[in-house]
């Protein structure tokens, strides 16, 4: 199982959401196919087809809690696929 499978499984079993690293979500969400713009410490990501915009900010080397539920949910709303870029 390779370090994003892992990741993956993590964030969608809701165990542990103050403990996914940051730099580990902004990169899954980029091989999902996401666009990344930077402001500061705030880390926006948009992709076609997907009505919501993520505005993630780290919480020293780990995210926060609440934006890796945001993030689950959208990768379980939209059904997202490790490696499938759905553009």
């Amino acid at each position: 199982m390779g370090t994003y499978d892992k990741l993956l499984t993590q964030i969608i079993s809701a165990l542990s959401d103050s403990n996914i690293p940051f730099n580990g979500l902004c990169n899954l969400l980029t091989t999902f196919g996401f666009k990344e713009r930077i402001r500061g410490d705030h880390h926006i990501f948009s992709k076609d087809g997907i009505d919501e915009i993520l505005n993630i900010q780290p919480l020293g080397s780990k995210s926060k809690a609440y934006q890796v539920k945001q993030v689950r949910n959208i990768i379980l709303k939209y059904k997202l696929n490790m490696g499938v870029n759905d553009e």
